[in-house]
């Protein structure tokens, strides 16, 4: 292995893309002995899908979209505003292609075989991210308390055992509780529990805000010699034969002055380039002539701040009836859910959005009333309200390995679990580039997927 990683080290690699992906993609890079460069569109890291999200690492609660009850609450949800998953219909025929190859996974045998490839990863990636917290000492309000999820409906709680005893097939020590349990476990849902039938609980997940630990992964990156070209978009790839030649970067601020937009390309040179760029990842990669059913969904969150502290949850927790989780970040709340599927709409001001914004709000004013100020900003209030788009493949299993061309990399597709995948996302990706086969048994892109035992070897 020592002897791969030798003949590996020192390249000079680009990632494209500096939310949590990118970021710690870059970081192990760095580890390896390569050197990096990184493009972001953004001022800073972590601005776009990494920016706002629901804090939580749960590596416990990480079910494929895709199940065989799936089509039929897709269908009816179609009329629904506030519905948790909301299939919006584009003259789009990727999108079409997307849904249906989503349909395809909607049964036991592809729910369970995606299952333990995500729960692999996200294994990998705890460990992972507690090895970097601990490098570094990075803060990001950090709560390990695990993660616990609300039932208000009796079948839907029946059904949570079988979940359970699924992850714990394959190593995750989920745990199906009673009401009265789960309200020792987090005493703030009191109010709320003539609604609540049960629970499940992983005393192992944890919560964080993923912006502040990307930030300031990226800001030790900078201080270990990697190069961030912040306000850059990226114009294009140039490939030669079966290779990217060099990446085109421009900068924002060009457009403004009117300045020749070609005369002001730079261009980039490096050994490996990694496309992490999200939901924008999937187009880029057409231009070369890859492409991969990485699709956008639109997640918002509201984050409010704390009236009552005292009487606000530490235990990061789903509320299942409408498919939102909710964080403690200091003296706020995060509240984040519902997805929509309709195409690269970042829109926060249309009816739709603000009917899903002003759920979130409803929904928690319901479950601990008077804990957060949810007023508005025409009350008072002062919520902040966001929404990103999560780069969502059919499976849920994001692509992360090595593309048809040689020298081209993809860490992408992370859909909802980009925080809890992040940064085993980034070292897996770092030890395919330096030669070496990471240990866990999850399908690579480009990679014949293992089939023995979690053994480290050079790929």
């Amino acid at each position: 292995m020592h002897t791969a990683l030798k003949e590996a080290a020192g390249m000079k690699v680009v990632v494209l893309g500096a939310g949590i992906i990118g970021v710690s993609t870059a970081w192990h890079l760095l580890e390896r002995g390569h050197e990096v460069t990184v493009v972001d569109r953004q001022p800073e890291a972590a601005r776009e899908t990494s920016f706002a999200n629901a804090a939580q690492i749960s590596v416990s609660y990480c079910e494929p979209w895709a199940n065989r009850e799936a089509p039929l609450k897709a269908l009816k949800w179609m009329f629904d505003k506030q519905a948790p998953l909301l299939f919006r219909p584009q003259l789009d025929w990727r999108q079409w292609r997307w849904g249906l190859q989503f349909l395809s996974q909607c049964n036991d045998a592809a729910f369970e075989r995606n299952v333990q490839q995500i729960v692999a990863l996200g294994a990998y990636s705890h460990a992972a991210l507690k090895d970097v917290v601990r490098a570094t000492g990075i803060e990001y309000q950090r709560l390990e308390r695990g993660i616990a999820h609300y039932y208000t409906d009796q079948k839907s709680f029946d059904m949570a055992g079988d979940a359970a005893l699924l992850m714990q097939k394959y190593g995750v020590s989920r745990k199906v509780v009673s009401r009265d349990e789960l309200l020792r476990i987090e005493p703030a849902f009191k109010s709320f529990a003539h609604r609540i039938v049960g629970g499940t609980y992983t005393a192992s997940d944890e919560s964080g805000d993923a912006r502040l630990f990307t930030q300031a992964l990226a800001q030790r990156c900078a201080e270990r010699g990697a190069r961030f070209l912040y306000g850059y978009d990226i114009a294009r790839l140039d490939k030669a034969g079966n290779a990217i030649e060099s990446i085109a970067v421009r900068a924002r601020n060009t457009r403004a002055t009117g300045q020749n937009d070609l005369q002001n390309d730079l261009r980039l040179k490096a050994d490996a380039v990694v496309v992490a760029c999200g939901s924008y990842s999937a187009p880029l990669l057409r231009t070369v002539g890859v492409d991969l059913p990485i699709y956008p969904g639109k997640g918002y969150s509201a984050t409010f701040k704390l009236k009552q502290p005292e009487r606000a949850p530490f235990v990061s927790t789903i509320d299942d009836e409408v498919k939102c989780a909710m964080s403690r970040l200091g003296d706020h709340l995060r509240v984040a859910g519902t997805i929509e599927l309709g195409g690269y709409d970042h829109s926060l001001d249309t009816p739709l959005a603000r009917a899903r914004c002003h759920m979130l709000a409803r929904r928690i004013e319901e479950v601990l009333p008077g804990v957060c100020d949810t007023r508005t900003e025409e009350e008072g209030g002062q919520p902040h309200f966001w929404t990103g788009l999560r780069p969502a493949t059919p499976t849920n299993i994001p692509y992360i390995g090595r593309t048809p061309l040689r020298n081209l990399w993809v860490n992408a597709g992370h859909g909802t679990l980009g925080w809890t995948h992040g940064a085993g996302s980034g070292k897996a990706l770092a030890e395919l580039i330096s030669g070496v086969q990471p240990e866990m048994a999850f399908g690579f892109y480009g990679f014949e997927r293992p089939t023995t035992g979690l053994t480290a070897r050079t790929a």
